[in-house]
C-alpha cells in the first residue's frame, strides 16, 4: 500500500512540474515585448499638413502635403513645391494631395504613384496617377485610374495604396460619408479596395470579373463594369494598407464612426460589412446597424472602440529594432501616439502605445531602409520625425 500511495504522490508531483512547464511555455511564448531605447530627431519642419513620404536614393525623401504639393527633403532641407502636378487637385477638408509611393522597380522605370482628390464641391473623386521625377519637376504624367461615381462630399476619399508581388496595385477608396451604403454595391467604387495593374489595366483574376473566370485580352467586351476593378468591399474609410511578404498577406486598417475602428486581413472577394456590421455608432449616438455580425461578412481582425482614429500603418521588417520584428505600427491622430500591436501566429496577443512625449497628431509611419522609423506630424507647420535606436546601446 505504501508503494502504491508513494507512487500516486510521486504522479502528482509529476503532473504538476508539467503543468508549471507548460505553462511557463506557454508565457515565454506570449512574452509582452518592451521597446528599447530610442532618440528621436526632427528631420525636416515647416511642412503643411504632410500626408505620405516615401524613401528615393541618396537618403532623399518625397512627401506630399495634403494642401496640393510635393517636396523633396534632402539634408534636411525642404525643396520648393515639385511642377507637374495635375492642375485639378480638389483641397478642402479631407481631400488634397494624397499617397506617394514608388514602383517596386523604381530604380530600373522611374515611376512614382500618387493618389489626390480631384474635381469641385459638386463633383470630386479620388484619382492616381504616375509620372517620373526629374530634379524637381514631374514628367511622362499618366492618369491610372479614377474612383467613380463622383460625390459632393469633401471627405473619406481613402486613397491609400500598396504593391503586390505581381506589380498590381491596391487602392483604397473611401464611401464618401454620406454614400455608406453604396460600400455594399458592386455597382460603385465607393467603400472599396481596389486592384489594378501598375499601367492601370484590369488586373484578369480579379475576384469579380466574370465570376472569377481568368479573362485573356480578347475577352476586352467582357470588362465593362466598374466591379471588375474591386478586390475588397464594405469598407468605410481605410486609412493604410500593405502587403507584408512573410505572412503573405494584405493588412488594411480603417476608421469607423463612434467606435468600431478595425484592423483587417485583406483577402480578395471577401466584404468586410460596413455599414451592414460595426461596432461603432453613428456621430450622433443613433445606431447605424442592429447587426455586429452577418453571414457572408468578415470580423475584423482588431476592433478599437472607443476609436483611436488610425492613420498609417507598417508591418515593421527592419533590422534596428529586434523587439518589433514582425509586429504591426499604426499611428492614431486622435491619441497622438504609435499603437504597436504584437502578432504572434497571425494573432494579436498584445497592444501597447508608443511615443507619446511627441503630443502631436500623427498622420503617417514608414520604415527606412536602415530600420529606422519615420513619422509625420499632422499639422500646418508638419514635421518628419525619425526613431533611432539610442545612441548610447
Amino acid at each position: 500500500m505504501k508503494r502504491i500511495k508513494l507512487f500516486k504522490v510521486a504522479v502528482r508531483i509529476l503532473l504538476v512540474w508539467l503543468t508549471s512547464q507548460l505553462f511557463a511555455h506557454a508565457q515565454s511564448n506570449n512574452t509582452v515585448k518592451s521597446m528599447p531605447d530610442y532618440d528621436i530627431e526632427q528631420v525636416a519642419s515647416g511642412l503643411s499638413f504632410p500626408w505620405s513620404l516615401a524613401f528615393l536614393p541618396n537618403n532623399e525623401l518625397l512627401v506630399t502635403e495634403r494642401t496640393g504639393h510635393l517636396r523633396k527633403i534632402v539634408a534636411g532641407k525642404v525643396s520648393v513645391p515639385i511642377s507637374g502636378l495635375p492642375d485639378d487637385i480638389y483641397v478642402k477638408s479631407q481631400g488634397g494631395l494624397l499617397d506617394v509611393i514608388l514602383h517596386p522597380d523604381y530604380n530600373e522605370n522611374g515611376w512614382i504613384y500618387l493618389s489626390y482628390s480631384a474635381g469641385n464641391d459638386e463633383q470630386n473623386a479620388l484619382k492616381v496617377m504616375r509620372a517620373k521625377l526629374k530634379e524637381l519637376e514631374l514628367l511622362e504624367q499618366q492618369v491610372l485610374f479614377t474612383v467613380t461615381p463622383s460625390k459632393n462630399t469633401p471627405v473619406h476619399f481613402a486613397g491609400r495604396m500598396a504593391f503586390l508581388p505581381d506589380n498590381s496595385l491596391l487602392i483604397t477608396s473611401g464611401d464618401g460619408f454620406d454614400f455608406r451604403e453604396q460600400a455594399q454595391l458592386k455597382t460603385s467604387l465607393l467603400g472599396k479596395i481596389i486592384r489594378i495593374m501598375d499601367d492601370g489595366s484590369v488586373p484578369l483574376d480579379n475576384p469579380f470579373i466574370t465570376g472569377g473566370e481568368v479573362l485573356t485580352s480578347s475577352d476586352a467586351e467582357k470588362l465593362q463594369d466598374v466591379s471588375q476593378y474591386i478586390y475588397s468591399l464594405g469598407h468605410r474609410n481605410a486609412q493604410a494598407i500593405l502587403y507584408d511578404p512573410v505572412r503573405q498577406q494584405v493588412v488594411a486598417n480603417e476608421h469607423g464612426p463612434a467606435g468600431g475602428d478595425e484592423v483587417n486581413i485583406i483577402e480578395a472577394g471577401y466584404n468586410y460589412g460596413w455599414p451592414v456590421i460595426t461596432r461603432g455608432l453613428d456621430y450622433s449616438g443613433a445606431r447605424i446597424s442592429p447587426f455586429t455580425r452577418y453571414p457572408g461578412m468578415q470580423q475584423p481582425w482588431v476592433d478599437w472602440t472607443p476609436s483611436i482614429a488610425p492613420s498609417g500603418m507598417v508591418m515593421y521588417r527592419g533590422e534596428m529594432f529586434a523587439n518589433v520584428q514582425g509586429d504591426l505600427l499604426a499611428t492614431s491622430l486622435k491619441f497622438k501616439q504609435v499603437y504597436w500591436l504584437q502578432i504572434k501566429a497571425d494573432k494579436v496577443i498584445h497592444q501597447s502605445t508608443l511615443f507619446s512625449e511627441i503630443g502631436e497628431r500623427l498622420r503617417d509611419i514608414r520604415v527606412h531602409p536602415d530600420g529606422s522609423l519615420y513619422l509625420l506630424t499632422d499639422a500646418a507647420d508638419g514635421k518628419i520625425l525619425r526613431i533611432a535606436a539610442a545612441k548610447s546601446q
